[in-house]
C-alpha cells in the first residue's frame, strides 16, 4: 500500500487489494507501465488507443492464446492484465436489448490493461516481489530506476483527508428510486415470481454523490473502514473505480474453477449482543437459504458448461461472513476445467454473475432492465486479472463507487424473492451503500435520499 501511495496519481494504475487478510484474497497487486491495452466501447473493439474493425472477444482470446506462458512462480499472478467487465457488458453478450438511454458515467463497457511493472504482496507472509517484463525497457534498469524513485518520494506524502470530522456533508446525494417507487418495483417483481416468470432476482438502485473527494483517498480511507478481499483502485484518466467487495466471483487456479456466491444480509448490531443475534438470524433464515440455494443451482449448472463432467461439487454451504457494516452468508462450488476452456469461455459462459442476476438467469436479466431505473455500469460486473498462463481471479463488483467529474455513482441492491419484504429490502440497499456514503460524508443516508 506505501508503493500504491506512491504511484496512485499516475493515470492507467491499477490496484487489486486484499486487505481482509484471508483464504479468499490473500495476495494484494499493483499492475503500472502498461505495454498493451484493449477495451469495448460502444460495440467497438479498441487496442492501444486505436479503434479495431475485429471482435473484442475473438481478439481477446487470439492475444492470449498467443501469448501463453507457463507459470514459473508460486505467485498466483506474475503476467497478464488487470482490468474489469461491466454488468452491461454481461447483458449485451445475453443479447438482452436495454429500454434505457446512455448511462452519465459513459466508461467502456470492458477494459483490461497488460502491466509491464507487476508489485505483488503476500497479505499471509507479509512479502513483497517485484516483477519486470521488460516490455518498456530494459528490465533491471527500470527496476532500479523505481527503486531510486520511491525512495525519494517515500517521505513526500500529502494525503487530503476525506471528511473525517464525522460532520454531514452538503454536498447532493441523488437516489434513482424514492423509497416509495423502490417498493412498488419489488412488488411489481414479487408478481412476476409468483407468476412463475423468475424465481430470484437482484434488484438495485443507484446513488449518486455530489463530492470533491479524490478518489484515491476516498478508497484509502474505505480499505480502513471497510477491509475487503477483492477491493481495488483503478485510475484510468477521466474515470476512476474504488472497491470494497467482499465477493468472489470465478477463480481458475491450475485448472480448478471456483466460486462463492454471497447471498442473505443482516446490518451488524450496535453491541455484541445485538451482533450475534443478527449473526444467528441470518444462520436460521429459511429465506436466505432459499435465496443462496438457487443461486448455487444456478451456478453449478453454469460450471457443468465448462468443466469436466462429474468434477463439479459443492464444497461450502450457508457459511456467515462478517464485515464492518453487514453479515453475509456465502457457499462455495467447484469443478475441474475442460482443457479447450479458457478464460473468454468461461465469461461467455459464467458471466455476469448468478448472485447478482438472478434465477434463470436470462429471465432475470430481461425482469432487471424492465423494473430498475437506469443502467448498471461497472456496479454488478467483475474486477481482477488474467495470467498469462490461464489462471484469473474476478469478483463481484459490489460496495464499489465509479468516479468521474466530481460525482460518485454507488449501487446497492439484493436478492427478491416471492417471500421478500418490500420495506426491508429498501433498507438493505441503504445498509450495503452505508460503508462508503459514511466515507463521502453523508451519515443518514435514508433521510438525505427521501
Amino acid at each position: 500500500i506505501e508503493i500504491f501511495k506512491m504511484v496512485k496519481d499516475k493515470e492507467q494504475v491499477g490496484y487489486l487489494d486484499s486487505y481482509l487478510v484471508g483464504e479468499r484474497g490473500n495476495y494484494s497487486i499493483l499492475g503500472m507501465r502498461p505495454y498493451h491495452s484493449i477495451w469495448k466501447k460502444d460495440g467497438v473493439l479498441w487496442i492501444n488507443g486505436e479503434k479495431s474493425a475485429l471482435d473484442f472477444e475473438g481478439y481477446f482470446s487470439q492475444y492470449l492464446n498467443s501469448n501463453k506462458k507457463i507459470k514459473e512462480q508460486e505467485l498466483p499472478f506474475s503476467d497478464g492484465a488487470i482490468g474489469y467487465f461491466s454488468y452491461d457488458y454481461g447483458r449485451e453478450r445475453m443479447n438482452v436489448q436495454t429500454r434505457h438511454e446512455k448511462e452519465d458515467w459513459k466508461i467502456p463497457e470492458a477494459m483490461w490493461i497488460f502491466y509491464d511493472i507487476l508489485v505483488i504482496e503476500d497479505c499471509k507472509r507479509h512479502t513483497t516481489t517485484m516483477i519486470c517484463q521488460g516490455e518498456t525497457g530494459e528490465a533491471e534498469r527500470i527496476i532500479n530506476d523505481l527503486l531510486k524513485e520511491w525512495k525519494a518520494e517515500s517521505d513526500r506524502f500529502d494525503l487530503l483527508e476525506a471528511n473525517k470530522n464525522g460532520e454531514d456533508s452538503q454536498g447532493t446525494v441523488r437516489a434513482n428510486y424514492t423509497e416509495t417507487s423502490y417498493c412498488e418495483a419489488i412488488q411489481k417483481l414479487i408478481q412476476l415470481i409468483v407468476e412463475g416468470e423468475v424465481y430470484i432476482v437482484n434488484m438495485t438502485q443507484m446513488l449518486e454523490f455530489s463530492n470533491l473527494v479524490k478518489p484515491e483517498n476516498f478508497f484509502l480511507e474505505l480499505r480502513d473502514a471497510n477491509p475487503s478481499s477483492f477491493g481495488g483502485f483503478f485510475n484510468y484518466g477521466d474515470f476512476q473505480i474504488v472497491c470494497a467487495s467482499p465477493e468472489r466471483f470465478i477463480c481458475c487456479q491450475n485448472g480448478v474453477l471456483e466460486t462463492r456466491p454471497i447471498k442473505g444480509t443482516r446490518k451488524r448490531g450496535n453491541n455484541p449482543i445485538e451482533d450475534r443475534l443478527m449473526k444467528k438470524e441470518l444462520e436460521a433464515s429459511k429465506k436466505e437459504q432459499s435465496e443462496l440455494l438457487m443461486i448455487v443451482d444456478l451456478e453449478r449448472n453454469d460450471l457443468n458448461q465448462v468443466c469436466i463432467p462429474g468434477t463439479v461439487e459443492v464444497t461450502r454451504m450457508n457459511e456467515v461472513l462478517t464485515y464492518a457494516t453487514v453479515h453475509h452468508l456465502e457457499s462455495e462450488i467447484r469443478g475441474k476445467l475442460r482443457n479447450n476452456q479458457g478464460f473468454m469461455d468461461v465469461i461467455r459462459t459464467c458471466f455476469p454473475g448468478g448472485s447478482i442476476t438472478g434465477a434463470p438467469k436470462l429471465n432475470s436479466v430481461k425482469t432487471i432492465d424492465l423494473l430498475e431505473n437506469g443502467k448498471r455500469g461497472i456496479y454488478t460486473g467483475s474486477i481482477g486479472y488474467v495470467d498469462k498462463s490461464g489462471d484469473f481471479d474476478l469478483n463481484i463488483v459490489i460496495r464499489t463507487a465509479l468516479c468521474r467529474d466530481g460525482k460518485y455513482w454507488i449501487g446497492a441492491g439484493g436478492g427478491v424473492t416471492c417471500e421478500s419484504n418490500p420495506e426491508f429490502e429498501y433498507e438493505e440497499t441503504l445498509q450495503k451503500a452505508k460503508a462508503l456514503a459514511k466515507i463521502l460524508g453523508v451519515n443518514d443516508l435514508r433521510e438525505r435520499v427521501k
